[in-house]
């Protein structure tokens, strides 16, 4: 008999097979769309690719959550943690996208695994097999470094989103749709703060200068295309992310105009043997972060309730 007076009940699996316990939802993310790879198309350039931009929103989600009762004031902990929301959203639906496209790339946990394809690449994979850029990676710093961490991406982000719209992908056309407006918002706030810091006291405008020396130099990998990258775009599925440098710069132009700053130019982090985050090479602090984002559903890989 089913109490339903206990405020348990929607936690119960009312068909008797249990759920696995750390997944973002019992909803598949993409029923009812098309996930049928045009001819035209390599299937694993797909996957890589929505892996690329899955990786990328999934670890700055997980940075962003970091700030989580340690932001300096209550609304900034919840604009920052509804602005990771949006970008763990957009992450499920990537790489979700990413399995469909070519199974070959979600990790091999068994034909009987409780665990979605979506959620295997995010707790199963191993550092070398994330394909995020460098940047997202950077520890939060202080309020300053994490808001100009978020300008600059997501003021690359959104003018990917905006022509990915175009895609001939559904499922890419659709999480840009949805993720150009979620992204506005992301930029301008990120846009405010870091005139309003720069503008500030003595210290904010100190603090907001040692920030965007230490992002900067990581900004120009998210114009640099990967192999992958090139041949989607050929296609009208991708986009070569080089076309949208003179947005950023314009965008960038604005905003540092307005906080009194220079437009910040090179140096850039060096690539070792030609390969930085898109070909699985990263900076020591994503070992760190998947560590404690990977460590209880590894510990627990078959946990149902």
């Amino acid at each position: 008999m089913i109490d339903h007076d206990s405020v348990y009940d929607g936690l119960v699996d009312a068909d008797g097979h249990g759920q696995w316990a750390f997944g973002t939802s019992f909803d598949e993310p993409l029923a009812g769309v098309d996930t049928t790879v045009p001819d035209d198309v390599d299937p694993h350039d797909l996957a890589v690719y929505c892996l690329m931009l899955g990786d990328d929103a999934l670890i700055a989600a997980q940075r962003l959550a970091e700030w989580s009762t340690r932001a300096p004031e209550l609304e900034e902990e919840v604009a920052l943690a509804n602005i990771g929301l949006d970008l763990l959203g957009q992450a499920r639906l990537l790489l979700a996208r990413a399995a469909a496209a070519d199974g070959a790339v979600v990790p091999a946990l068994g034909a009987t695994s409780p665990v979605p394809d979506e959620d295997a690449l995010a707790f199963f994979r191993d550092e070398r097999d994330f394909r995020n850029v460098r940047l997202v990676e950077l520890d939060n710093g202080d309020f300053a470094v994490t808001v100009v961490r978020l300008l600059a991406f997501a003021t690359a982000r959104l003018a990917l989103f905006d022509a990915l719209r175009g895609s001939r992908d559904p499922v890419l056309a659709a999480v840009a749709a949805k993720g150009v407006k979620e992204l506005t918002y992301h930029r301008d706030y990120a846009a405010r703060w870091v005139v309003t810091l720069a503008q500030g006291t003595d210290e904010s405008r100190r603090r907001t200068e040692a920030a965007i020396a230490r992002v900067w130099p990581y900004v120009p990998e998210l114009f640099e295309p990967a192999a992958e990258e090139g041949a989607l775009a050929a296609v009208g599925i991708g986009v070569d992310p080089s076309s949208l440098r003179p947005e950023f710069d314009a965008v960038m132009e604005l905003t540092f105009g307005a906080a009194g700053l220079p437009v910040p130019g090179p140096p850039a982090v060096a690539r070792v043997g030609g390969r930085a985050g898109r070909q699985g090479l990263h900076t020591e602090e994503l070992s760190r972060i998947l560590a404690e984002m990977q460590s209880v559903a590894r510990a627990h890989p078959d946990g149902t309730w």
